[in-house]
């Protein structure tokens, strides 16, 4: 403690952050006030003008709130090879949630090039973990500048336990599934993801998902999906990823929420009204991403869906990355089909939805934001660098879609909620000083779909634990991020 002018002991604190407005998560109005930090916890909260800090900031009126928590990436290698992690700390991004749409780094033992989508995390099998806590270790040992969230893939599990994957599993497999799955939620791991319109889980029958989660609602996890289909079939799977939750006994993330293709442009009122119906009865929740183009592996079967494809990547040919895929046919003089044959493996940006669609998945109370982006692409979807200010600048304050405190709310405390993270995504005594201060007027997202690798205008500090990662645009090289393994 220390002594101030007046005579009134005040609080000695590692940083004040003074003159903020406060948006604390809740959804609640913001407030002006001041803010301190010591060690990793937010210390006092309000009229802190007695108080004294080793560093203190005047935040002249812009926005102080919780740091993002980006519920769907894919960022499982990237903490490792990348641990300053500009494209998320830029953008005000925090947490991290990693190993979705069933692909996780861990846990898996593999002696050759994964096969898609799983390659997207690395094409090196020497970067996979064959167990989970081993993997979480390496975060704790080699520290990344953001917190990590990680799940175990169903993809992965299948891989890992079965020798041909085109069938659904034998009971057998299950077992060894299960038996894994569970070595890695007494690990930390903090959900099962699925991913069943890709090859690797395609031919995984509904009863092999509940089969593989029955029981395990006792580790309090949760259950999210890349669903079996997003274009003429969403429905169906809408009603499939609700049937899993319910006889599984588990809570429900339907990830990256869309409807794809021009046949089903305008069929979000009926897909979030499903979801609606759903929700009566279970726990169930969605995520999504501010674009009307999706991005993932290169597949002569989402050409029907899609208007215009770029390319991302290409191990054969990686001097195509960021070329629309009509030029690359084009300038290899071939069919359209026999030019996605000659880039595999490669990866893909497929404008695909509908703008109004987007807008009303993302107005929808229960929908949080996930990133989705690809760190590994050569030339990535911009939504890698540009979900959040997208969010708060393009869709909160000039269109107008939500004012915002809800804006912060979808991106903080309701994906906190979601996976459980306690003293994480609120401003409030006590929590984690996990913190990002902006401009209200000038945040934008910089990334286009032209130049994706960009660093979004108006983040001004961003924190990580307590310390300072992202400042005057650029990373800190503090690294205070931290495996968030889930307690049941």
């Amino acid at each position: 403690m220390t002594e101030n002018t007046t005579g009134v002991q005040a609080q000695q604190h590692d940083i004040i952050i003074r003159n903020a407005r406060v948006i604390d998560g809740s959804g609640e109005p913001s407030f002006t006030g001041d803010l301190a930090i010591l060690d990793d916890r937010i210390s006092a909260l309000g009229d802190l003008s007695k108080d004294r800090g080793a560093s203190e900031i005047d935040a002249g009126g812009k926005v102080l709130a919780p740091g993002f928590i980006d519920s769907h990436t894919h960022d499982d290698h990237a903490l490792v090879a990348t641990p300053s992690m500009d494209f998320k700390i830029s953008q005000g991004v925090t947490t991290v949630v990693t190993g979705n749409c069933g692909v996780s780094i861990a846990p898996l033992a593999i002696d050759r090039r994964p096969p898609p989508p799983i390659d997207l995390l690395s094409g090196d099998p020497r970067n996979f973990h064959a167990t989970f806590a081993g993997y979480l270790d390496a975060l704790d040992a080699e520290p990344a500048a953001v917190n990590a969230v990680c799940q175990v893939g169903h993809s992965t599990l299948r891989l890992a336990a079965m020798e041909r994957l085109d069938r659904t599993a034998t009971g057998d497999e299950i077992d060894a599934m299960r038996t894994t799955l569970a070595e890695s939620m007494e690990a930390g791991a903090a959900g099962f993801s699925t991913g069943l319109f890709y090859p690797p889980a395609r031919a995984a029958a509904t009863e092999e998902v509940i089969e593989i989660l029955e029981g395990f609602s006792d580790f309090g996890a949760i259950h999210t999906t890349h669903m079996r289909d997003e274009a003429d079939h969403i429905a169906d799977s809408i009603a499939e990823t609700a049937r899993i939750g319910r006889e599984a006994k588990i809570p429900v993330l339907i990830s990256h929420h869309k409807c794809v293709g021009r046949n089903n442009h305008g069929r979000s009122g009926e897909t979030l009204a499903a979801i609606d119906q759903a929700r009566a009865t279970q726990l169930l929740t969605l995520d999504a991403y501010p674009y009307v183009a999706g991005s993932t592996m290169l597949d002569a079967g989402r050409l029907m869906t899609a208007s215009k494809v770029l390319v991302t990547w290409s191990v054969p040919h990686p001097n195509y990355s960021g070329w629309d895929l009509e030029d690359v046919a084009k300038d290899m003089g071939r069919s359209v089909d026999d030019t996605i044959e000659a880039l595999l493996p490669a990866g893909g940006i497929f404008f695909s939805m509908d703008e109004e669609d987007v807008r009303k998945i993302l107005a929808y109370p229960h929908t949080m934001i996930g990133s989705d982006g690809i760190p590994g692409d050569e030339h990535p979807h911009p939504r890698l660098w540009g979900t959040f200010p997208r969010v708060l600048g393009h869709y909160s304050r000039d269109e107008g879609l939500f004012d915002l405190e809800t804006a912060v709310r979808k991106m903080t405390s309701m994906t906190a909620e979601q996976f459980k993270l306690k003293d994480r995504g609120t401003i409030r005594l006590g929590a984690f000083a996990d913190l990002v201060l902006f401009d209200a007027e000038t945040i934008e997202d910089s990334a286009t779909f032209e130049h994706p690798k960009t660093p979004a205008r108006g983040i001004d500090r961003v924190f990580v634990n307590g310390r300072l990662v992202w400042s005057d645009g650029g990373f800190t090289g503090a690294r205070p991020g931290r495996a968030l393994r889930h307690r049941h």
